[in-house]
């Protein structure tokens, strides 16, 4: 039975997002630095089916999975900062403006880290993008126009801008994790475990 105190939030569909995407990008990215190529890859096609998941449920899942709960204007998201300094901000029972705008930013960096390491596996004739990339290759070297250190330069610069957003990934992470331990002491909630459970506590009147 669960407690009148408290009201339910995310839906599993939310939660299992949330926390398989988590366990495939610790995945992806140990894998990545070992250089486990077979698991990163797999790994990252979890992560695309997450991400294809995701984006279908921000408009057919419930209320506070929709893009529309948690998308505020500018003006929202300045008031709930200046908030946050005077240790006020308003309460919300979903995504607050500023996790709103950091679930944004954090759905499109992983689109870019996906998409650019698609590139990058493809430019070594592996994965969805290979026969494309070898098409093109094929055709260059027909043609004439291309040499095989202007396809490695190609190779490198899509490994690059993969690496780049990995790491502009990481940072996002560690400011969302600032922000979840500050809004749980501010609103004082636990919001790991509300991602648990589903659940979050009923504001005191």
């Amino acid at each position: 039975m669960q407690s009148e105190a408290s009201i339910k939030v995310w839906d599993i569909g939310v939660r299992v997002f949330h926390w398989s995407l988590v366990a495939f990008f610790a995945i992806a990215y140990i894998t990545g630095e070992i250089e486990t190529e077979t698991l990163h890859a797999y790994a990252g096609y979890v992560i695309i089916g997450l991400l294809a998941f995701r984006i279908v449920w921000g408009f057919i899942g419930s209320r506070y999975a929709r893009f529309a709960d948690f998308i505020y204007s500018p003006g929202e998201i300045i008031a709930y900062l200046k908030g946050l300094l005077t240790r006020h901000p308003k309460h919300y029972f979903g995504h607050n403006p500023a996790g709103g705008l950091m679930v944004l930013v954090m759905l499109i960096t992983l689109i870019a880290v996906s998409w650019t390491g698609l590139e990058a596996y493809g430019s070594e004739g592996k994965g969805p993008l290979a026969q494309a990339e070898l098409s093109l290759v094929v055709t260059a070297h027909a043609d004439g126009w291309e040499d095989d250190d202007e396809h490695e330069g190609e190779d490198e610069f899509w490994e690059e801008v993969h690496e780049a957003s990995v790491y502009f990934m990481l940072l996002l992470i560690a400011l969302h994790l600032a922000g979840v331990v500050l809004s749980s002491l501010l609103h004082r909630e636990n919001l790991v475990r509300a991602m648990v459970s589903g659940r979050k506590p009923k504001p005191l009147e």
